[in-house]
């Protein structure tokens, strides 16, 4: 199977992505991006669009509208969403904690480590979104982070192992 190399420029920097040309058995596909502006937010909203049966969340901190809305939008389609939140988006000044909440989708908190800084989404047991880009704004146009979409079920099995073992001991959120 064939290595598919792409390059692209996001905010001026060259960037080189590597992937498998198609996902199978031995070839997991993937795909990179990196901030300030390098679309990040927009790869997770196309993902969470494309969602059909489940959506989990593990977040440090959360404050982007379009995630928020886009994780709304599938709630609406019949997508099952879990969220789990680190114990300080209860009393965050900016969080979409209390907007989850209100919409009916399931929001924990994980108040049993110093920092839940988990930044990990898991779709339909099949995709893992990960990386140090928190779903913030200012992750998206202001720090230096990294976003990896990553299509691969023995990958996301155990991502969904960890993400169950966190909400085993997480509390339930529901809004202020």
């Amino acid at each position: 199977m064939g290595i598919v190399k792409t390059v692209i420029v996001m905010a001026g920097v060259i960037c080189m992505l590597s992937a498998p040309a198609q996902a199978d058995a031995t070839n997991p596909v993937w795909r990179v991006y990196f901030s300030p502006q390098g679309g990040c937010t927009e790869a997770i909203e196309a993902e969470l669009i494309g969602a059909r049966s489940n959506i989990h969340v593990q977040a440090y901190s959360f404050t982007s509208e379009p995630i928020a809305k886009a994780l709304l939008e599938a709630h609406k389609r019949g997508v099952v969403v879990k969220v789990i939140l680190d114990k300080s988006q209860r009393t965050a000044n900016y969080s979409s904690a209390d907007f989850l909440a209100h919409a009916g989708i399931m929001t924990l908190v994980d108040d049993q480590h110093a920092i839940a800084h988990n930044k990990v989404m898991i779709i339909d047991d099949a995709t893992v979104i990960t990386g140090s880009f928190n779903f913030t704004k200012a992750a998206e146009f202001n720090n230096a982070e990294n976003l990896l979409i990553i299509r691969d079920r023995t990958l996301t099995g155990q991502y969904q192992k960890n993400w169950e073992l966190h909400a085993g001991h997480s509390h339930l959120y529901e809004g202020r």
